[in-house]
């Protein structure tokens, strides 16, 4: 698992869009939300979505920009955006080679069978490309708002 002070991984994935993004766009000008999920137009993943794309404005208003990454190609990112009329960046990483990076990667129980898959996580990246913060296996409801009162702590 990723530490605090450390540097971000770097990485680059499309996006809904089929754009790239890469995340070194952002040194020096953008603090980011980088958040994980499991798997789009599930319910925990659309309440966490919706809760994020609400309050975009006030992650804006302190310099910080909102991504999503989970599994999915783009064109489920397309659709799952489109139908709950989603406005923060989902990334694909369809290979999982960023979510192994950051570690989210892991074995999961459901239903007493072991498979991999992602864990739900947020991670709060500053200007500088630094991980200011890195929360593991986080509740959807309500996370928005926490990890907005450690955004305005960078300002």
């Amino acid at each position: 698992m990723l530490q605090a002070g450390r540097p971000a991984p770097a990485f680059a994935l499309p996006d809904a869009d089929m754009e790239s993004f890469d995340l070194s766009e952002l040194r020096g000008k953008k603090h980011a939300v980088l958040y994980f999920y499991p798997k789009d137009d599930t319910p925990g993943c659309t309440i966490e979505a919706i809760e994020f794309t609400d309050h975009e404005d006030e992650f804006a208003r302190h310099g910080c920009v909102i991504l999503g990454v989970s599994r999915d190609d783009c064109i489920s990112h397309a659709e799952f955006r489109d139908k709950h009329g989603l406005s923060v960046r989902l990334l694909s990483d369809t290979e999982c080679d960023v979510s192994k990076r950051y570690g989210v990667w892991q074995m999961k129980e459901k239903d007493g069978v072991k498979k991999p898959g992602i864990v739900r996580s947020t991670f709060i990246i500053d200007k500088k490309g630094v991980l200011r913060h890195a929360l593991y296996g986080v509740n959807p409801k309500g996370h928005a708002l926490e990890v907005l009162e450690l955004v305005k702590q960078l300002d």
